[in-house]
């Protein structure tokens, strides 16, 4: 296949296109087509770091997070890029090595300038150790460094908001709403601080601005459980049935959501929830 690819211009000129395709399909969502992709490329040439990850990327996406440290791992080590090496520490930690993972995100959050992903990554991977002073301590750095990085400020809101401080968190998703409207995580976190704080309107609205702009399975759920809290539970459960059309893990989420809710729905049976969600009756 890739040698038809190459055959009918320069080596050079097919690795670039073939780059550019997996680029834009990564964009596009099509993460299958993306890794097939730039696995051409990576394949007729080890050392193209871009093609690399975007490989790495499309497996992480796919599920595959041994691959991605494969495809990664020699990049990671000679690229001298500090993207590179982050997503690779991500590919790690997904395959069931959080440590190397937390060797390779050290090296990197020492590097200067400072890259913001990296102090996100190793924060969130301590906090998901339970190391939270460490977690709080990782984030407070990466802003020091980079105080105008709204992704550490989003990371750091959600590190409050499992930590039970609603106050801190709602400081940090609007602080990034100030200044970057435009973000959506902001938007959908400030939402979680809102709907936790019983305030199921405002989220709703925050979580119906947000789905406007890019549609996504955990902002319907999260929207469709404000909309239950309210009593309006046919649109509640519009959203709900919009995002288990998408993946069998969005289903279960959906599922949990229609039962916690305290207008929604209790079936004796999953399978029986799952069919109303996609599409049955009660």
């Amino acid at each position: 296949m890739m040698g038809a690819r190459f055959k009918s211009t320069t080596p050079g000129a097919a690795a670039s296109r073939l780059r550019e395709e997996a680029l834009a399909a990564l964009r596009q969502g099509d993460h299958a087509r993306a890794a097939e992709l730039a696995g051409e490329v990576v394949a007729a040439d080890p050392r193209d770091a871009v093609a690399a990850q975007a490989l790495g990327h499309a497996l992480l996406m796919l599920g595959r997070p041994r691959e991605a440290v494969e495809a990664l791992r020699g990049p990671a080590a000679s690229a001298d890029d500090p993207a590179i090496e982050t997503l690779f520490a991500r590919a790690l930690a997904r395959a069931g090595k959080p440590r190397e993972a937390l060797e390779q995100l050290r090296r990197t959050t020492a590097r200067r300038p400072a890259f913001a992903l990296s102090f996100l990554e190793l924060g969130e991977l301590c906090a998901q150790a339970g190391r939270f002073d460490e977690a709080l301590a990782v984030f407070g750095e990466g802003l020091a460094l980079a105080p105008d990085a709204a992704v550490l400020r989003v990371g750091l809101g959600h590190l409050h908001l499992k930590l039970g401080d609603r106050a801190a968190a709602r400081a940090q998703f609007e602080t990034v709403r100030r200044a970057a409207p435009q973000r959506l995580d902001a938007a959908v976190g400030l939402a979680r601080v809102l709907e936790l704080g019983g305030d199921f309107a405002g989220a709703a609205a925050l979580c119906r601005s947000a789905l406007a702009v890019r549609p996504d399975a955990a902002t319907q759920i999260q929207l469709g459980r404000c909309l239950l809290e309210l009593g309006e539970r046919a649109a509640g459960e519009t959203a709900l049935k919009a995002a288990a059309s998408g993946s069998t893990p969005a289903t279960g989420l959906a599922i949990a959501a229609l039962a916690a809710a305290s207008h929604g729905r209790l079936f004796l049976k999953p399978s029986a929830a799952a069919a109303f969600l996609r599409g049955g009756t009660s």
